[in-house]
């Protein structure tokens, strides 16, 4: 196994002590124990808790970015633009994991300067998607006239973030059928 892959798996065992056991539990410890390695191999690939999380919020980022990349956008636009969004979304066992693990360091992003910094850089990409989401809507002609980009753009991204939220922690409330429904109805509400 080579540097990055050891890395990649030590950021899959602190994914998992994370959704089992709680962030408070993400000690060296119990991570190089998840991950099947001393701890002091475990200080070999990261040096500092931090520098450790912060590779754990890339990984999510990158697989979320490599997903999308590499999805197959069939059918109408709109349908292109939900499957688009739906990466953001807690709808299946790989995005609930991710957007869990992302949603529990987001908190840290509070106290840790190199988390937020790194936060802020994804959250830009993730406004980015849906900016580019509501500019195709216009781009195309589907667009409601009266429609405000900027306002749109911010309203999008924040129900996004909702619902990505109250999928994590009410999934028996905010299902996966009601993020999707809900998804596509106000991005119909967007259209002419």
């Amino acid at each position: 196994m080579d540097h990055e892959q050891r890395k990649i798996k030590i950021a899959e065992a602190t994914w998992n002590v994370i959704v089992q056991d709680g962030l408070e539990k993400a000690s060296v410890r119990n991570i190089a124990k998840e991950a099947n390695m001393s701890a002091g191999s475990l200080r070999h690939y990261f040096s500092t808790q931090s520098e450790l999380f912060a590779f754990c919020m890339q990984l999510v980022s990158d697989r979320v970015k490599n997903r999308a990349a590499q999805k197959s956008y069939d059918g109408s636009s709109l349908e292109a633009m939900e499957t688009l969004l739906s990466e953001f979304l807690p709808i299946d066992e790989d995005r609930r994991t991710e957007m869990e693990v992302w949603l529990i360091f987001s908190s840290k992003t509070l106290v840790d300067p190199t988390l937020e910094e790194l936060s802020q850089l994804i959250y830009d990409e993730m406004r980015q998607a849906v900016s580019t989401v509501v500019e195709g809507l216009i781009d195309i002609g589907l667009a409601r006239g009266d429609l405000d980009k900027q306002l749109e753009i911010e309203r999008l991204y924040a129900l996004i973030d909702g619902m990505a939220i109250h999928g994590i922690l009410h999934p028996d409330r905010f299902s996966v059928k009601k993020t999707q429904t809900t998804l596509q109805y106000h991005l119909k509400a967007l259209c002419k």
